[in-house]
């Protein structure tokens, strides 16, 4: 990978569940709460989401890989609040949590290599790339509880057709990833003993990019998905006319 050798870590540290290190263009996110199915805890959720709004404002990596230590990806998310007003705090970092993650200008690569369930799941779907284990389940069970995903909701049917989506959070049933890959939901299925390689592999190729270029893209790419027809056609002419003009600006 033509990342550098030398090593930055910053962020939270392994004992609070979570590393964050940082190697040249390449941001990494390694969940490390194995005893806990690597449920993602408030201090979890607290350094991510610092790195994430450093990232906003001043970028400085290209790509966020998103990783686990243990058998598992991600079985959930920490549910402390005792009461409407911590509930509804906690709610809202999640919210805000997968809100940057998605609009983040860094190109995330979600590595499952083990079964991920409710927010996990979520985590994994709300990365640009997403290559899971075959081995690995995935759903969301949180109705046979009786609470409805909401968050997950929110979102889901911009990845997946209503008549998929609808079963997977209705009945909590857990699907294989070849089924989530035939849903839309994830990007590539790998052997256990492969994953890791395949995500090397697509992380050097989005780094052969031009870094401009893809922040470019994926911005565009995202608001188009919530904008008409007619405002993207408007919007086209002024990245085309940007991107053209960053074109002619380089070095010959």
């Amino acid at each position: 990978m033509h990342i550098e050798n030398e090593k930055t870590f910053s962020g939270a540290s392994a004992g609070e569940g979570v590393t964050i290190e940082r190697v040249g263009d390449v941001l990494t996110f390694t969940l490390d709460n194995a005893e806990r199915g690597n449920e993602v805890t408030g201090r979890m959720f607290e350094a991510m989401l610092a790195e994430l709004r450093a990232e906003a404002a001043e970028p400085r990596a290209r790509v966020l890989r998103i990783r686990a230590r243990g058998a598992v990806f991600c079985t959930g998310r920490e549910r402390a609040g005792r009461d409407a007003e911590a509930i509804r705090a906690e709610s809202a970092r999640l919210v805000e949590f997968k809100r940057a993650l998605r609009v983040s200008p860094l190109i995330s690569v979600a590595e499952v290599q083990g079964d991920a369930f409710g927010f996990g799941f979520g985590l994994a779907i709300v990365c640009d790339f997403v290559l899971v284990a075959e081995e690995a389940s995935l759903g969301f069970p949180e109705m046979r509880s009786g609470l409805a995903p909401a968050a997950i909701m929110a979102y889901l049917g911009e990845y997946a057709l209503p008549r998929f989506a609808f079963p997977l959070v209705l009945f909590g049933d857990p699907i294989g990833p070849q089924r989530a890959m035939q849903f839309g939901l994830i990007s590539q299925v790998c052997a256990a003993g492969r994953l890791a390689t395949e995500a090397d592999a697509l992380v050097e190729r989005i780094l052969r990019l031009d870094a401009a270029a893809c922040r470019r893209c994926k911005e565009f790419f995202l608001s188009a998905q919530q904008n008409s027809f007619e405002q993207n056609c408007q919007r086209a002419v002024e990245a085309l006319t940007a991107g053209s003009v960053a074109l002619l600006s380089r070095p010959k």
